[in-house]
């Protein structure tokens, strides 16, 4: 192993090195781990000499060097020439150093410009070459001169030469790689550096029960270059399993570098017999702690799922030594003292408090559980005199007579907690009214007056010792004391933790005894569930254990790195929430309440036994008496049980046969199912493992006992992405043995996705391939392929549950007992009632810059405010395979109601586009701005820059009443102007009330507001309750004779009636309309708008509300895909939600008044309205504002909003409008449109009439192509409309990437929607003026099909229409497609029925 003299040599070896190439040579080498050796003579001068070439040294500080800098790659490269030599009659370019060579290369000591060099190609740097050229050896006769840069080989050679010199003059041998150890080892360890010989003096003295006993020990003498072929020679055969110690300070990829170079040579290429290899990252190590960390290290690498990166020592090297040792709490734990503090107020009393001046005792001593409880108990004894203080104190008459009374009120009620608490503020106020010196004497003591809520607070540092904590004291006495005990071990190290000793379940521990009650919580993962379980400690007459979850690396960890590992945790059953109460059964309620969905199998075996002793005493209740003695009797009997059963083998428990589950999924179902399937499977006793395919390793698949799969299905029928590389791997492999392998499979599809009989085969194409090719590799199946068809009553469910039980069946455990329910998971609704108003952890969120995401709660919760998270979809398959997370970023949606926007904002927008988001503005349908690509980093900036415009994104998503949209009727400015203030006055009423946003979004640094914990802001939202409503909430305005906001397709629409005086009157409300479905859920569907009736204008912001409070109370919260208004309505019929409408509000709504529709599309190009000011509306292909080189949209609109006097109105069909321009201004508007191309609206009028949604890249809910993909599919059929004179013919056409409808495509005349990538929903028969839905005319088609059915039908339509019919209505008159009367009959008659066949 490594010595002094060894660490010497290499440093001689590595300055020959640097002379004899010319290149920078790094040496590693640490004083600290040399620190201690014994002291050596020094190296013999004339053998350094004869080493360091001294002569070559002296000529090469005597040449010029020319062009030098101070940066370490100043664009030169290190040269040699090689001299040829003829003397002999041949040339040689051998090197020097190198025995038997009748030549010898001539070392130049020089440097050249490198290509890449954009300096130092002068002259004097050429001529710098040429001077250095003396030999400084003996040479042959020199004809020629080859100059090149040096090579590996070279490095190789020359270090080579040096090795051999020191062989020969010091007797000391080296290699590129050196082994130490047993020739027939089979584990080693590779390190090199400064710890080599730590690591090797402990490994010699192993004793042969340490599991780094008869290991190797492999080091580097040469690093760079990397000589593979050389370390696959060094290693002998036997080695297996090779450990990877690397010594990384800043991780700035995946894998280190030692153990990808490892990985290539052993892996890649011949490596011998090294079948497994484990990095690790190497931190600093104390000599006295090497044993420690080698067993660690060993036990990881021989463990059946070894884990990589596992870090060893500290990372931040050797700590100070602190003699006086003083206790702190770690920043990230403050979070339960603060709900402590928040619940208990004046009555929380720590016993164990840090900081708590104790005479005498150490800061030390003071924080332990025994301090503590001794602490807590003189506590007791105290309040017991202060009791009988009080009451003698009553009856004297040292006090007023209202202090008197007050005394002896509250020493009657001296046992009742509740009423001493509510007695106490009265009664110090009387006694400071009174001042008498016994009044001050029990003033010193007034927070006796309180009944306390005592609590010892601790780590998970007492579970190493439960005897010699306190723990088991505390537990054992039957004392009313609370404990919480935070554990801080994070999920992803629990393995790594307590390698040589086993941290005990301190919940589970007093669960044993009986008498205690315990709760185990995560604050992270339900704060509601923490707040009920300190509540139920306190109120708990006993002991009360509280073990609370808050997992963190280091103390300054991030609130959303300890959400990630948290929700890890729960959601696996490493840290069940749960809370034990034994006093419930005497109320007839059970002990147990699980408050998360899984629990981990030693938990499930002591409720299995408590359960089975319940269930005695019921059945022989002769002896109740004797199994549920009192709880002091209880403890005696489960401490003689806990004996017998072992306690090791109950916290380490039992586990049957193992269970592989495996999932590949695109829209969570596979994957909810697979972790299901794997929880059941723990309850079950099976050992299982839940993971996608992607992260399977394949080559393991022969050695599984029991593996099934579930997939989805994908595309045209093919596995999911994260199963691809899985199927790759399988599909045409031929080595697999799977002989010894049970397998099942269960897929789950749609058997009416691909309705043509030539497309059936896709249905679950990718579970019935997979499970044909896992049996003709030899697997045995458990049970035949499940198939889990959408189109089934219960979708998927119904064959998910004749599937399982057959598996259940085959593992031989379908018959076991006492499984406990599983929790339901967690809703919207959850997350809303637990959100304290919006607020969830967003902000702590946005502070953790280790990810660019936010949890999944939150992402439910930024929707309210304003913003969805995203990924761009274009780069996920490349960010993936670079094992990168997806490319997160935030999409804002303001809320601007009415889409009027003054010049400023306009401005403004552009700003916060180009500082925060993708330098684009999308402009919806919804009359609102839109921004992507912000990502998280700046989106708090880009929410305060537009609230800086006097706009907000408060309520813009979520389930909320949205932006409220107006038409823009450019023709009547003083009309418009009316309806508008309606929008804006119904916006502003149906606003949620919440303070959230602004405390999130748009306080300062200075605001020392605090919205956790402790300091909890409240809110009141009088009109939408915690938990908001069901589903999100539209409302719209249409003016006649424009239905150009699609009125029929909203919430609420409300169409705009004109009084005979030509102002606002009031408003047709309609309700119901919605345009949500779900691709083949029958049970879904679009629905325009029913007419409850008129309604005047004063009251129409009142209207609204109480239709959407009738809504909140009776929309359906367990099924968000039955959640909207329509389904409410239908599902109670029109009169009758009428009826509570009314009731609700207290008055009738009118007879409907008569108004007529035109159109549903924009008017494009100059207007002027009544007063005489000029609108002109632009063309906005689907509303996406942005510059091309051929079209600078973006920077022409800002440079008129620089000059324009007027506002901007957006449009509901994503196009703009600017308004309000004097007939003087009218030159330069036009001027600067031609300028930048904006006065351009000569376009088909399929274009003029289309719209789109975003769809790829950013929309998470995408299937198909739809913004990117419109256009090109419009100019494909604009030769059909010009060969046939319909260029002018408005033809609504929309287009969506899913079935949510943004676009509104079911009102559309002719609309695709997203099916997969590339295929098509097309749908026929809408009503033009956006009064009627379209129908499915064709299902899953390509663009090909698509031209097919078009070009001929718009040829016929120009041919066969009558006058001023309508391509939806001429379709419908055709016998194309059947009219669709409503929304429950949208999916009857539909021109291509979906077929049941196969």
């Amino acid at each position: 192993m490594a010595s002094t003299v060894e660490i010497r040599t290499p440093g001689e070896a590595a300055h020959a090195l640097a002379i004899k190439s010319g290149k920078g040579v790094i040496h590693f080498f640490s004083s600290t781990t040399s620190a201690q050796d014994n002291t050596i003579p020094a190296e013999d001068e004339n053998v350094v000499k004869e080493i360091l070439d001294i002569d070559l040294v002296r000529s090469f500080q005597h040449n010029i060097i020319g062009g030098s800098t101070v940066y370490a790659d100043d664009g030169r490269v290190a040269t040699i020439s090689e001299v040829q030599a003829t003397e002999n009659g041949f040339s040689n370019g051998a090197m020097e150093g190198v025995e038997a060579t009748n030549s010898s290369a001539q070392r130049i000591a020089s440097e050249i410009p490198s290509k890449a060099s954009s300096v130092g190609s002068s002259k004097s740097d050429r001529e710098s070459s040429l001077e250095s050229r003396d030999s400084v050896s003996s040479a042959t006769t020199v004809e020629q001169t080859t100059v090149r840069a040096v090579t590996s080989d070279d490095i190789y050679n020359f270090v080579s030469s040096i090795w051999a010199t020191l062989k020969q003059r010091v007797d000391r041998e080296y290699s590129p790689f050196h082994y130490s150890g047993p020739s027939n080892a089979e584990n080693a360890l590779f390190i090199f550096g400064s710890d080599v010989g730590a690591f090797g003096e402990v490994i010699d003295a192993a004793k042969s029960g340490d599991a780094y006993a008869k290991a190797g020990v492999i080091t580097a003498r040469l690093y760079r270059p990397w000589l593979g072929a050389k370390l696959i020679a060094t290693i002998p055969k036997s080695i297996k399993k090779l450990a990877v110690l690397e010594q990384i300070r800043r991780k700035t990829t995946k894998w280190g570098p030692l153990l990808l170079d490892l990985l290539t040579t052993l892996k890649s290429g011949p490596g011998g017999g090294v079948e497994t290899i484990v990095g690790h990252q190497l931190g600093y190590i104390a000599p006295e702690t090497v044993p420690q960390a080698l067993r660690g290290v060993f036990q990881n690498l021989k463990s059946e799922k070894p884990i990589q990166n596992l870090e060893v020592g500290n990372s931040e090297g050797p700590a100070e030594s602190d003699e006086s040792y003083d206790p702190s709490q770690p920043k990230v734990e403050s979070a339960y003292m603060k709900i402590l503090n928040q619940i208990f107020g004046q009555r929380l009393y720590l016993a164990n408090a840090l900081g708590s001046e104790n005479v005498g005792i150490s800061a030390a001593v003071a924080a332990t559980p025994e301090f503590g409880f001794g602490s807590l108990i003189a506590r007791k004894q105290r309040r017991e005199s202060f009791v009988d203080e009080i009451r003698s104190s009553a009856s004297s008459k040292s006090f007023s007579k209202e202090a008197n009374a007050a005394l002896a009120k509250w020493a009657a009620a001296a046992g009742d907690d509740k009423k001493v608490n509510e007695l106490a503020d009265g009664l110090t106020k009387l006694l400071e009214s009174d001042g008498g010196a016994k009044s001050k004497d029990l003033l010193s003591k007034k927070e006796l007056f309180r009944k306390e809520s005592s609590w010892l607070v601790g780590s998970d540092a007492w579970a190493y010792d439960l005897g010699n904590s306190g723990v088991h004291h505390v537990v054992a006495s039957g004392e009313n004391v609370n404990m919480l005990i935070i554990d801080s071990t994070p999920y992803s190290e629990r393995a790594a933790a307590d390698a040589a000793r086993r941290k005990k379940d301190i919940g589970l521990y007093a669960m044993n005894y009986g008498n205690a009650y315990v709760a185990s919580v995560a604050v992270y993962s339900s704060y509601t569930q923490v707040l009920q379980a300190m509540i139920e400690a306190d109120q708990f007459d006993g002991p009360s254990v509280v073990v609370a979850y808050l997992p963190y690396f280091k103390e300054d960890d991030s609130p959303l790195t300890v959400l990630q590992e948290t929700k890890k945790a729960v959601d696996l059953g490493y840290w069940p929430l749960y809370r034990w109460n034994p006093q419930n059964e005497s109320k007839g309620e059970p002990n147990f309440s699980l408050d998360s969905e899984r629990i981990k199998k030693e938990l499930k075996d002591f409720l299995a036994r408590d359960n089975h002793l319940t269930q005695l005493m019921k059945k022989h209740p002769e002896f109740s008496s004797s199994l549920s003695q009192d709880y002091g009797s209880e403890v005696r009997a489960l401490q003689k049980r806990k004996a017998k059963d072992s306690y090791a083998q109950l916290l380490d428990g039992l586990f049957g046969a193992p269970l592989t589950v495996l999932f590949a999924s695109d829209n969570g179902n596979a994957e909810s199912l697979a972790k299901r399937l794997g929880n059941r499977g723990k309850a079950r006793g099976l050992k299982t493992m839940v993971m996608a395919m992607e992260d399977y390793p394949l080559e393991d698949l022969p050695s599984e006992e029991n593996i099934v799969i579930l997939s989805s299905t994908a595309g045209q029928g093919e596995f999911p992405q994260n199963g691809r590389a899985f199927w790759e791997g399988i599909k045409d492999n031929t080595e697999l043995d799977l002989a010894t392998v049970n397998f099942s499979i269960f897929a789950l599809g749609d058997s009416h996705y691909w309705p043509r009989k030539q497309d059936k085969h896709y249905y679950n194409k990718p579970g019935k391939d997979l499970d044909r090719v896992m049996a003709n590799l030899g697997g045995k199946r458990l049970a035949e392929i499940g198939l889990g068809d959408d189109q089934d009553p219960d979708g998927y469910q119904t064959g998910y549950a004749n599937w399982e039980p057959q598996i259940w069946t085959a593992l031989g455990v379908d018959k076991v007992e006492g499984i406990p329910e599983e929790a339901p998971p967690i809703t919207n609704e959850d997350i809303k009632l637990a959100s304290n108003f919006l607020r969830g952890t967003i902000e702590e969120g946005l502070k953790d810059t280790s990810t660019m995401a936010i949890s999944a709660p939150d992402q439910q919760l930024t929707k309210f405010h304003g913003t969805y998270m995203q990924d761009d979809r274009d780069l996920r398959d490349e960010r993936k395979a670079a094992g990168l997370e997806p490319a997160y970023s935030f999409m804002i949606r303001c809320r601007l109601p009415g889409g009027v926007a003054t010049p400023k904002q306009w401005i403004q927008m552009d700003d916060v586009s180009n500082n925060f988001g993708n330098e684009t503005m999308k402009l919806t349908t919804r009359q609102t701005f839109q921004f992507h690509g912000v990502i998280k980093t700046k989106l708090k900036s880009a929410m305060q820059g537009i609230n800086q415009s006097l706009m907000t994104t408060i309520a813009a998503c979520g389930d909320v009443n949205r932006n409220v949209m107006c038409s823009s009727l450019p023709t009547a400015s003083k009309y418009h102007r009316q309806v508008f203030a309606c929008s804006a006055k119904i916006s502003t009423h149906l606003l949620p009330a919440t303070t959230a946003y602004h405390e999130i979004w748009l306080k300062d640094e200075n605001d020392k507001k605090t919205q956790v914990a402790g300091d909890a802001v409240q809110d009141y939202e009088p009109l939408y309750g915690p938990t908001y409503l069901p589903r999100k909430f539209k409302i719209t305005i249409a003016i006649p004779p424009h239905n150009d906001t699609d009125v029929y397709a909203h919430d609420v629409g409300l169409i705009a009636i004109k009084g005979k005086d030509g102002n606002l009157a009031g408003f047709n409300l309609l309700a119901g309309g919605g345009m949500g479905v779900t691709h083949n859920n029958k049970k879904t569907y679009p629905r325009t708008g029913s007419c409850l009736g008129y309604v005047s204008k004063e009251d129409v912001h009142i209207a609204c509300e109480k239709v959407m409070l009738v809504q909140r109370d009776h929309g359906d919260r367990k099924n968000r895909k039955h959640a909207r208004l329509k389904y409410t309505i239908d599902d109670m019929g029109v009169d009758v939600f009428r009826g509570k409408v009314e009731e609700l509000w207290g008055k009738k709504f009118q007879k409907e008044q008569p108004f007529k529709f035109q159109s549903n599309i924009d008017t494009f190009g100059w207007q002027k309205d009544e007063t005489g000011l000029n609108h002109f509306t632009f063309f906005i292909e689907n509303g996406r504002i942005e510059d091309t080189a051929e079209f600078p949209m973006k920077t022409g609109l800002r440079e008129i909003a620089k000059v324009h006097k007027g506002e901007f109105r957006l449009t509901g069909n994503q196009h703009l409008i600017l308004s309000n321009v004097d007939d003087a201004d009218l030159p330069l508007m036009k001027e600067m449109m031609a300028k930048y191309k904006l006065d351009n609206v000569q376009f088909s009028g399929m274009r003029l009439s289309s719209s789109a949604c975003v769809a790829f890249p950013t929309c998470g809910l995408a299937m198909a192509e739809s913004e990117r993909y419109l256009p090109e599919l419009i100019s494909k059929l604009e030769g059909v409309l010009e060969e046939n004179g319909m260029r002018q013919d408005s033809i609504v056409m929309r287009m969506t990437g899913c079935p949510n409808g943004c676009a509104r495509p079911w009102l559309a005349e002719v609309a695709f929607v997203g099916k997969a990538y590339g295929a098509y929903n097309m749908y026929l028969g809408g009503g033009y003026h956006g009064q009627r839905l379209n129908k499915l005319y064709r299902s899953s088609i390509k663009e090909d099909e698509i031209l097919d059915i078009m070009k001929p039908l718009l040829k016929r339509y120009s041919q066969e229409r009558t006058e001023g019919e309508r391509f939806g209505d001429f379709c419908i008159r055709i016998g194309m497609i059947k009219e669709t009367t409503e929304g429950k009959t949208f999916h009857d008659d539909v021109a291509e029925e979906e077929s049941d066949e196969e």
